[in-house]
């Protein structure tokens, strides 16, 4: 079985581009293939137009970050830092300047003469995202790099990054498993699903337009009907589900009753006291079994009549607002443009 099957992935320069993706699906194994530390099998890697597969890590002129951060523990945090140029034999007042601007980017001015241990977590990061930017690289890439920190502090790392990214202009590819942290942070995201790339592009365009089922379940939160396509007209194509009438964006030609899945996220969909009108389009009667509460917005879990559930997302409108309650019977409503057709494959 191979890892990674026919893929084809460009980088412009100075884009973040993140490889999401389950365990498993492709991602890493992309990325060491990148950065030398694996082979392809078939294929051709070049960088700035020029073939580097054949080229050693230390020739590719790539800076890495792993998730283990990977710091010599008997080395200060300067020396850690000023490996990569001690093995490229640059003189000592060119290290000690590199070693000094990079440690002010990272926030640890202060830091050069301690050691790995009296470092937090979130500091060890800094150190290591110094340590592969100091040669300044053509590249920078990272594995999972935030994997081993809390959320807060995941979260504050994901905003200094992206600050660094923007100050030196670098291009980065990283890989994530984490939604949120790759829609945060990327120019483009990469999709992989068991060695294959499923989609690719910008942040909005994965959310709003997926053009597969996978891609629709693992960015963000779907609800997902699947259906039978009877006919498609001015980019939209209507679709049976259970008795119910949909219609939704084709953005793909569907043969005459192809087997189909209409994809509607949570936020899109509006529910309103009672049942829905009869034959509606885009409308579905059901009884709400779950509540949670998140702040400004609240979850509702609704139980269609035909017995499947519906995620919907409702923005508070006032502290006081009590919403739905359990056991209300409600009607859910969408409009046809905030729902898309998808071939129904089923997941891998």
């Amino acid at each position: 079985m191979r890892a990674v099957a026919d893929l084809s992935l460009q980088l412009a320069k100075g884009e973040f581009l993140s490889l999401l993706g389950p365990s498993g699906s492709g991602k890493t194994t992309t990325l060491m293939m990148i950065a030398g530390l694996l082979q392809p099998s078939a294929g051709e890697i070049l960088l700035e137009g020029r073939p580097v597969t054949p080229l050693p890590p230390y020739k590719r002129n790539i800076g890495v970050v792993f998730q283990n951060y990977a710091l010599f523990p008997h080395m200060t945090v300067a020396k850690n830092i000023a490996f990569p140029l001690t093995m490229r034999r640059a003189g000592g007042d060119e290290i000690a300047a590199r070693v000094s601007k990079v440690l002010k980017l990272v926030g640890l001015p202060d830091h050069g003469g301690r050691y790995p241990k009296q470092l937090s977590g979130g500091q060890q990061q800094r150190v290591a995202l110094a340590r592969a930017m100091v040669f300044e690289p053509r590249i920078l890439i990272m594995d999972e790099p935030l994997g081993a920190l809390d959320k807060k502090l995941r979260e504050q790392m994901q905003l200094e990054i992206k600050r660094l990214h923007r100050e030196l202009g670098m291009s980065i590819i990283y890989v994530t498993h984490d939604q949120e942290e790759a829609l945060v942070m990327s120019n483009r995201i990469a999709v992989f699903n068991h060695g294959q790339l499923e989609q690719i592009g910008a942040p909005g365009q994965l959310y709003e337009r997926p053009m597969t089922r996978f891609v629709a379940e693992f960015i963000g939160e779907s609800n997902l009907f699947s259906g039978i396509a009877n006919s498609n007209a001015d980019g939209f194509s209507i679709v049976t589900s259970a008795g119910m009438r949909l219609r939704a964006v084709a953005r793909q030609p569907l043969a005459a009753n192809a087997r189909v899945v209409v994809s509607v996220r949570p936020e899109r969909i509006t529910l309103q006291a009672g049942d829905p009108p009869a034959e509606a389009e885009n409308a579905i009667g059901g009884r709400v079994v779950e509540v949670i509460y998140l702040g400004r917005s609240r979850k509702y879990v609704i139980r269609t009549t035909a017995g499947s559930e519906v995620v919907s997302y409702q923005q508070a409108r006032s502290g006081t607002e009590l919403g739905f309650d359990l056991g209300s019977m409600v009607s859910m409503r969408w409009r046809a443009e905030d729902a898309t057709v998808l071939l129904d494959r089923a997941p891998n």
